[in-house]
Parts: structure tokens; C-alpha cells; sequence
């Protein structure tokens, strides 16, 4: 995997706001700030995307996710929190490291922040859901 700016930010080379660090996970604030304590989580073992991060290195992601989530929560309080990940550039991935963005959302605070979900539910009938639900699961044989 060739190097990114994560990776740079994980040597030293590039400085970074950090608020969390182990042997394996490093978090640090994005520097875009959508809002007030806005912070990615990355793993120190890179790997592009989801698809490629080996299972040892999300035990230690996930072990990392409540306590920087927790860590956000007691500092400011937020009124709720988005945990978001991306996986390739359709999905808008900008950086092909592994990376969880941890939002804090503020009730009333226009924060720039938002994204649509459209829902299904009455377009898609429970026969359509079981093939589908079907074609997931033989993945797993």
C-alpha cells in the first residue's frame, strides 16, 4: 500500500491534534472540523479500505471506537454522535487508509453536516429482502 497523508500523520512527519493513541489505533482531530470535536480514528497497520483490514486490526479498532467516542462525549457533551466510515471513492473515500470519522452532533448548532437517507421499504417486498438477505449469507460458506 503506498504511503498517505494518514500514515504521515501516524510517523510524525505531517502534525496532527491528537486525543488518543495505543500500540495499534491513533485519533486524532480532522482538521476539517464538520463539528466541534470532529476526530478520525485510524488503525497504525494500514489497509486501504474495509474490504482489506484484516480481522486483528478491527478487534483493536473496535476495542478504540467507545473510548474515543466516550472520551468526545465527556469533554463536550454532544447530543448525539455519527460514526462514520467510508469505503472507496464512489462511497467518498479521499483517503485509502482505514478511517472512522466520529462526529459530535449539537441540537442546536447548524453544524454542516447532514446527508440523506432515503428508505425502501415500500418498494421492496419481503420475497425481493429474502433473495437478498440469501445472496449475503452463501458468502459466508
Amino acid at each position: 500500500m503506498s504511503e498517505t497523508i494518514f500514515s504521515k500523520i501516524i510517523s510524525g512527519d505531517i502534525p496532527s491534534f491528537k486525543v488518543y493513541e495505543n500500540d495499534y489505533v491513533y485519533a486524532f482531530l480532522d482538521i476539517s472540523q464538520v463539528t466541534k470535536g470532529h476526530t478520525l480514528l485510524i488503525p497504525k497497520k494500514a489497509s486501504a479500505n474495509i474490504f482489506e483490514t484484516d480481522e486483528e486490526t478491527m478487534k483493536h479498532m473496535g476495542v478504540a471506537l467507545p473510548k474515543v467516542a466516550n472520551a468526545i462525549k465527556a469533554a463536550f457533551n454532544p447530543d448525539g454522535l455519527n460514526i462514520i466510515q467510508n469505503n472507496g471513492e464512489f462511497a467518498d473515500q479521499s483517503v485509502f487508509h482505514l478511517h472512522f470519522h466520529l462526529i459530535p452532533r449539537y441540537e442546536n448548532d447548524i453544524d454542516g453536516f447532514g446527508y440523506k437517507w432515503e428508505t425502501h421499504t415500500d418498494t421492496l417486498d419481503d420475497d425481493t429482502k429474502k433473495e437478498i438477505a440469501k445472496k449475503i449469507q452463501a458468502q459466508f460458506k
